[in-house]
């Protein structure tokens, strides 16, 4: 593996002695990733202390994830993070697909205008995460209750019906630590999940995938580029193209199942298939590759007690569609304020049996779209690579084969259809603004529909006046009317009622709507999303 990184693996959370001691938190989160960071970040923000303990200091190396979908932007913009990483990443919202030499079609992630962030953006997880630590920091200083510390190995893990108890091993030696509750954040490798035994089942798929991230100056166009079976001597089965900030591109070849991963590996052999795939003479310098496989893997449960998984820890998909990191992100949005309720008393310790149901049901969502193309990239017999191709001949000149082509159904957020936080649809509205779905962004006459719902429960009324409601679990109301009302907000909202309230969850996703106000009504709906019913 080639071994430059970004610069980026300074001290961000060093070890200090000084806080290797024992005591008693609320959540333990173990794991500085993404997701972990996340979590700790949305619970802090909640007034819910976390602190979370990572095996090593600073930021992961090596790109790894570098594809962010508009929701996980939208929790990062919640969470403090989101603007710096627009900034600084890849916008891209167009995708094209080739088969060998030829275009088959292209495709935009966001065809409609009024959204504050874009479908994707390219960004090396390293900047994500740092982002994420920056956000993190400035809460710290803020007084939030967040700590994260370096350099502390969990050991081992007991838990009874009051804590879970923390055996952690430091530079300086061992020390113990309890929590109310903890979350497994420590990826797919998970020690977390090997001490409490458990299991990780699912399909490890017979292929190998070389990553190559290089540093060039090139002219292609910072849009998503696929190649089913690319014009190459060394005929790979399929080749990705992908812009990344500073210079650095992401190719990633299809090599088969039965192949030497060492000599796969080596520099002279990389630089063998790169420069046969860009146009010649061009210069670019190695920056970090990798071979991996397709896996998609799930636990059963997600929950064991009082010890949670989110992230990579509790499911593992396949790179194409950009499901993992961004399903991990969705995790942490899902689990935080319910984490938060529970703890303060205001909703029962079930509510957190609906992080599994909800998630697991994602995570399964995710497994089937990344089945599904892994089984069209890798046709498994003859008459089904002869299928693939038609539909690719086919999708060339009619569009009705299009969404039969599957180069990776990109990372869209997860509808919570029928499950039981769901409340009451009593308006004839739009099918995306459903109960359990995610709330779609929409322009207001100043700035953002999103950005105006906290992480709190929200009554978002459309040519209402709320109700005034008393109940203990915080609730926020948001009115719009007049010039607010803009087009895109109606269609996304109203659709053709004139009129309409919204319960939105703290994590934005709907919870309940009606097109009258019926105090009554919410005040169940507000019950059934905290789990009282």
């Amino acid at each position: 593996m080639v071994g430059a990184t970004y610069a980026l693996a300074h001290e961000l959370y060093p070890y200090d002695p000084a806080t290797a001691r024992a005591g008693h938190h609320p959540v333990i989160i173990i794991g500085g990733g993404p997701v972990g960071v996340a979590t700790g970040l949305d619970l802090a923000q909640k007034g819910t202390p976390a602190l979370m303990l990572d095996d090593h200091e600073g930021v992961g190396q090596g790109s790894r994830a570098i594809c962010f979908a508009k929701r996980t932007l939208e929790i990062a913009d919640r969470l403090g993070a989101g603007a710096d990483m627009v900034k600084k990443g890849i916008v891209w919202n167009v995708g094209r697909v080739f088969h060998g030499d030829g275009e088959v079609f292209n495709f935009n992630l966001l065809p409609e205008g009024g959204h504050k962030n874009p479908a994707f953006i390219n960004l090396q997880q390293p900047y994500f995460e740092k982002f994420l630590i920056d956000a993190l920091r400035r809460a710290e200083a803020g007084g939030k209750p967040i700590e994260i510390r370096g350099r502390n190995v969990v050991t081992g893990l007991t838990q009874d019906a009051d804590k879970v108890t923390l055996d952690i091993d430091t530079p300086d030696g061992p020390y113990q630590l309890t929590a109310d509750y903890v979350i497994a954040c420590d990826g797919a490798r998970s020690p977390t999940r090997e001490m409490m035994g458990l299991s990780f089942d699912g399909r490890v798929f017979e292929d190998n995938f070389l990553i190559a991230d290089v540093r060039m100056t090139a002219d292609f166009p910072t849009e998503r580029w696929f190649w089913f079976e690319p014009p190459l001597a060394e005929a790979p089965q399929s080749a990705l193209l992908h812009k990344q900030p500073d210079d650095v591109w992401r190719i990633d070849f299809q090599l088969g199942w039965d192949i030497d991963r060492k000599a796969e590996l080596e520099e002279g052999r990389i630089r063998q298939r790169i420069d046969e795939f860009l146009p010649a003479g061009t210069e670019y310098e190695l920056v970090w590759t990798s071979i991996y496989t397709f896996q998609c893997r799930r636990m059963e449960r997600f929950r064991h007690g009082r010890v949670l998984f989110a992230g990579d820890s509790a499911h593992q998909v396949s790179p194409f569609g950009a499901r993992g990191a961004n399903s991990g992100m969705q995790d942490a949005d899902n689990l935080a304020w319910k984490l938060d309720l529970v703890l303060k008393g205001l909703a029962p310790d079930a509510l957190l049996e609906t992080y599994h149901e909800e998630r697991a049901y994602g995570a399964d969502e995710n497994i089937l779209n990344s089945t599904r193309a892994t089984d069209f990239l890798t046709p498994k017999s003859e008459m089904s690579k002869i299928f693939r191709n038609a539909v690719l001949t086919l999708a060339k000149e009619h569009a009705f084969a299009r969404p039969l082509v599957n180069s990776g159904r990109l990372s869209v957020p997860c509808s919570y259809d029928g499950l039981p936080l769901n409340g009451p649809d009593a308006l004839d509205g739009p099918a995306r603004t459903r109960p359990g779905s995610p709330c779609p962004d929409a322009p207001l006459a100043e700035g953002f529909l999103l950005d105006r719902l906290p992480g709190r429960f929200t009554l978002l009324t459309l040519g209402l006046q709320p109700p005034e409601l008393l109940t203990d679990v915080p609730i926020g109301t948001l009115t719009l009317a007049g010039d607010d009302l803009t087009d895109e907000l109606r269609a996304r909202y109203l659709g053709d009622a004139e009129h309409a309230l919204y319960l939105i969850r703290p994590d934005q996703h709907v919870a309940a709507r009606w097109a009258e106000v019926n105090e009554a009504e919410i005040q169940a709906a507000l019950k059934t999303a905290i789990g009282l019913t």
